[in-house]
């Protein structure tokens, strides 16, 4: 059963995921705040074949940095996008934080305002 709402969509996935899992999944969107992109990256190429609960989260949350890179390239670009970047990376962090409690619930997150360049 799917949640969705303007913080993003979260549903259940079919196959339960271990403790390990769930924390691999955690430390993909944690990592994320503090080392932007490499870190879901480095957890996505490492584990994507051996489990599809941490693949998912690390691709996601790997293309909500994608995304974010994105913006705030489009924010140093423009005068009004100066004032815009700190809002944005407090909203960023705020739902890194939420996706880290659904993966800790054993929950798949999807990221509001993502560009999803990696299925």
């Amino acid at each position: 059963m799917a949640n969705e709402s303007f913080i993003g969509k979260e549903e259940t996935p079919i196959v339960p995921p271990t403790q390990d899992e769930k924390t691999l999944a955690l430390i993909s969107h944690v990592l994320a705040i503090f080392i932007p992109f490499f870190a879901p990256l480095i957890i996505y190429l490492v584990k994507k074949d051996e489990s599809s609960f941490i693949a998912a989260h690390s691709r996601e949350s790997l293309n909500f940095q994608i995304t974010l890179v994105i913006v705030y390239i489009i924010c140093i670009i423009t005068l009004i996008g100066w004032l815009l970047i700190w809002p944005i990376y407090i909203l960023s962090v705020l739902l890194c934080i939420l996706a880290t409690i659904r993966a800790s619930e054993g929950k798949l997150y999807r990221y509001p305002f993502t560009i999803r360049f990696i299925k």
